[in-house]
C-alpha cells in the first residue's frame, strides 16, 4: 500500500505559476498527475518514471508544465507555468506500476489539492 499526499495548490491569477507537490509513502514504477473540473471526467496531465528518466505530457499543458522526481525526498513535483483559466481543476497525484495516461492505470491515488486559476 502506497500513501500519496498532495500539496501546494491554490488560487493564482492568468499567467501566474503554481508548484504542486506529492509525498509517496513508498516507491513505485510510474507516478502521475490528473486534474478532474466540476462535471468534467478525470484528465491525464503528466506522467514520469520513478528514475525520472522518462516523462510525458498531455497535449494541453507540454511547454507549461514541468513534472519532476526527487527521490532522496520521494516526492513528485509538478511545476505549472503560465497557467490559465481553464487550467482550474482538482489535482491528483496518482502511483502505479504501469506508466499510462490513464487513470484507471494506477492503483494509488491522493486526496487532491484544488488549484484555482482567476482571470
Amino acid at each position: 500500500q502506497v500513501q500519496l499526499v498532495e500539496s501546494g495548490g491554490g488560487l493564482v491569477q492568468d499567467g501566474g505559476s503554481l508548484r504542486l507537490s506529492c509525498a509517496a509513502s513508498g516507491r513505485t514504477y510510474a507516478m502521475g498527475w490528473f486534474r478532474q473540473a466540476p462535471g468534467k471526467e478525470r484528465e491525464f496531465v503528466a506522467h514520469i518514471t520513478w528514475s525520472g528518466g522518462s516523462t510525458y505530457y498531455a497535449d494541453s499543458v507540454k511547454g507549461r508544465f514541468t513534472i519532476s522526481k526527487d527521490n532522496a525526498k520521494n516526492t513528485v513535483d509538478l511545476q505549472m507555468n503560465s497557467l490559465k483559466t481553464e487550467d482550474t481543476a482538482v489535482y491528483y497525484c496518482a502511483a502505479g506500476s504501469v506508466l499510462s495516461n490513464t487513470a484507471r492505470s494506477y492503483a494509488y491515488w491522493g486526496q487532491g489539492t484544488q488549484v484555482t486559476v482567476s482571470s
